[in-house]
């Protein structure tokens, strides 16, 4: 008797994993940029609006550990070496992010009907978890943070692939580009293992992002050393795509979407507006430092680390640089976002 219910609450998770693998194949049928991530995520999306959707929680976890894994086999010796050498870039690209989100965040303030500084914190592109942190930290209301970041996310996977493919073809990135390692199946069963023993180690100290950060870091010492036992394979990436998608397109739910309607067309237009900014600032950026064009946009795109760094792994389009980017506006947005508003406020530009 017992099983039948357990039989009952699989039903929905396998048939939302079918739909989430048959919407990434016929996105990749169609040659769309990102196909596994957005055909997924369009999949689950639909089934979530109509309350049908069911993803289990792991499943953005172990997405993420995979994620990390392919990331952190991109950093050889020679890939790090040109990534600290573009680290004053990156620098003056976090603080760019956060200026522009911060000039954004009275538009959206206006749109939405909140305050100001909720709108602060709503608009400056630092990811869904570390504004919602900082922002409960300031003593605001998180939910309307959280909607406003996350559809912020959902915008950016969809709209910023398409410039990336099209600016890939006209840049070099081969300085932030390794050679793709080979794939041994003990090797490969040895760094998983140890890539989820990292993200568990990483995720007691608290930190955003422990399943993605600490599978990275481990395999970042194991390539730049030059002991990594194995490569990840595409088709690993490829579903983690897939399960990245899947925890995006599960709050795509009427009651997520309909809850403010105003804030969350607000977060709809200075997504648009952010995207358009950040997207000339990079193109800028770009042509002054010589860096990759196409690395540079997906680095400075408003969108969360997680989703931007499997962009450019899908893409092949310098994930160190893209990594990097979002690492430190991530550190950035962590340290001095709730300095910067209180110094607005204290010098009369938050009011």
């Amino acid at each position: 008797m017992p099983v039948l219910p357990t039989l009952a609450r699989l039903r929905p998770v396998a048939l939302t994993a079918v739909a989430a693998v048959l919407g990434g194949g016929v996105f990749w049928l169609l040659h769309i940029p990102l196909a596994w991530m957005l055909g997924a995520m369009a999949a689950t999306a639909a089934m979530a609006w109509h309350e049908r959707a069911e993803v289990l929680r792991p499943t953005r976890p172990a997405a993420m550990i995979v994620l990390g894994l392919g990331l952190g086999q991109t950093f050889t010796a020679p890939v790090m070496a040109a990534v600290g050498l573009a680290l004053p870039w990156l620098v003056l690209a976090a603080v760019l992010s956060i200026l522009v989100g911060a000039l954004a965040a009275r538009v959206f303030a206006r749109l939405a009907g909140t305050d100001l500084q909720t709108g602060y914190y709503a608009s400056v592109p630092g990811g869904v978890v570390v504004m919602a942190v900082l922002a409960q930290r300031a003593g605001l209301p998180v939910a309307p943070v959280t909607l406003a970041q996350t559809i912020r996310v959902m915008i950016v996977v969809v709209v910023v692939p398409p410039l990336v493919t099209w600016l890939a073809s006209r840049g070099d990135a081969g300085a932030f580009l390794a050679e793709r390692p080979e794939v041994h199946a003990g090797g490969l069963a040895v760094l998983v293992a140890g890539g989820v023993l990292a993200a568990l180690a990483l995720s007691r100290t608290g930190i955003a992002n422990p399943w993605m950060f600490g599978p990275c870091a481990l395999v970042i010492v194991l390539s730049y050393a030059g002991v990594l036992p194995s490569g990840v394979p595409g088709w690993m990436v490829d579903a983690a795509q897939v399960g990245m998608g899947m925890s995006l397109g599960q709050r795509v739910s009427k009651g997520f979407i309909l809850s403010s309607r105003r804030l969350a067309l607000a977060s709809a237009l200075t997504t648009l507006l952010l995207i358009a900014v950040m997207a000339m600032m990079a193109l800028g950026l770009a042509w002054v430092s010589g860096l990759p064009a196409a690395a540079v946009v997906l680095g400075m795109a408003p969108g969360g680390m997680p989703e931007m760094s499997i962009t450019a792994k899908a893409l092949e389009v310098g994930v160190p640089l893209v990594l990097g980017f979002h690492l430190v506006r991530t550190l950035f947005c962590n340290l001095f976002v709730t300095a910067a508003w209180r110094l607005a406020v204290r010098v009369g530009l938050a009011r």
